[in-house]
């Protein structure tokens, strides 16, 4: 029977309805997700999420207990890993430590049957990709972090897979290094034009790394999208809360218009610039980003909508921006980020000083679930 034809013109892996039972366990839950070509995807989530498992499936190390995955138009089902046309990248980069850089890059190659001539060209070829060319004789252990990195990406790109495979793929940098090897990294995956698929539970890296972003929690997508519209428009509070720091707060649907809506809370009234579509009454939740908020000793210009007083009660200084924590007359908190454009600025918030919260009626996103 032949494999049914993509959606998509342009889809090169497809996962349909995936289903992953361990004893009655779903780690993954009936998924299906199309990835185009050239793309680079993460899955991300918390641990337990069920997105490793999913890795392991696309890797052809667990077998799916329902549904189909097919890599241009290929179905995977029951192929041996070393002979799919992927490869994989493990946190621990899992190099072979009595073998130099060069032979661990030429291990692929050599494996695969190609001559020696190809093989060297193949790894010298790799080695410049990575700029690893001057350490080729060295053993892994004589590496960096970061470099060793990059011998595992030359290593899991020498076969010239369709499609790479990275589990948390940098999890074993400290913060800047990571940083500093995450752009590197995908200028790396770019030029090859290889399709990528990456597991993470860091977000930063997720958002920096990646064209699109699966959510994953209890084995199944929450939200499929861009890194800038899953930020900017969450899908449901636990998306809200996963990605980058919110402020959650519940209330009423009051006033629901086409061109506006208001929204009841504890301690303030949102006027937000659109509808929603929604019943008189109904609760939900309006999720307000921490760097949409401007704080002022003054009160705004309209204190009736989008704005409320609270008291300085933590300041947390992060370099280029500072976070304030706010105690509102509820007791709930509020959190305000500020860049810290001026080196000195005149009369900064302290703590105990009392401070106006005021925003604009298109900063909010509107959450029924």
């Amino acid at each position: 029977m032949s494999s049914p034809a993509p959606s998509d013109p342009s889809t090169f892996l497809q996962i349909r309805n995936v289903t992953k039972d361990f004893s009655g366990y779903k780690a993954v839950n009936n998924v299906s997700l199309d990835i185009a070509k050239g793309e680079i995807f993460a899955l991300l989530g918390s641990s337990g999420c069920g997105k490793s498992t999913l890795l392991r499936m696309l890797a052809g190390f667990e077998t799916p207990t329902s549904g189909q995955i097919l890599l241009n138009g290929q179905d995977l089902a029951g192929m041996p890993p070393y002979e799919a046309p992927m490869n994989m990248m493990f946190q621990s980069y899992a190099l072979f430590p009595h073998m130099t850089v060069w032979d661990n890059v030429a291990f692929g190659p050599r494996r695969s049957g190609m001559s020696k001539d190809e093989v060297a060209a193949r790894v010298e070829e790799m080695l410049k990709l990575v700029q690893l060319g001057k350490f080729a004789k060295r053993k892994p252990h004589q590496l960096s972090g970061g470099q060793q990195q990059r011998v595992a990406l030359a290593r899991s790109l020498a076969k010239k897979p369709q499609l790479l495979l990275l589990d948390e793929p940098l999890g074993a940098l400290d913060k800047k290094l990571r940083e500093e090897t995450q752009i590197e990294l995908v200028n790396i995956i770019e030029k090859v034009g290889v399709t990528c698929v990456m597991v993470t539970h860091d977000q930063e890296e997720a958002m920096t790394m990646a064209s699109r972003i699966a959510i994953m929690s209890e084995g199944r997508f929450l939200q499929v999208g861009a890194p800038a519209d899953i930020y900017e428009t969450p899908s449901s509070r636990f998306v809200a809360d996963f990605i980058g720091n919110v402020n959650l707060m519940d209330g009423t649907l009051d006033v629901d218009a086409e061109a506006h809506c208001e929204i009841g809370c504890a301690d303030v009234k949102h006027y937000i610039g659109h509808g929603i579509t929604g019943t008189q009454g109904m609760p939900v939740t309006v999720a307000l980003r921490p760097e949409k908020i401007r704080v002022s000793r003054q009160a705004p210009a309209d204190t009736s909508v989008n704005a409320v007083k609270g008291r300085v009660k933590e300041i947390s200084y992060f370099g280029s921006f500072t976070v304030l924590h706010l105690t509102l007359p509820s007791g709930a908190a509020l959190k305000v980020s500020q860049a810290n454009t001026d080196r000195h600025p005149e009369d900064r918030l302290t703590w105990g000083d009392e401070a106006w919260a005021h925003w604009d009626g298109w900063s909010q996103v509107v959450l029924t679930q």
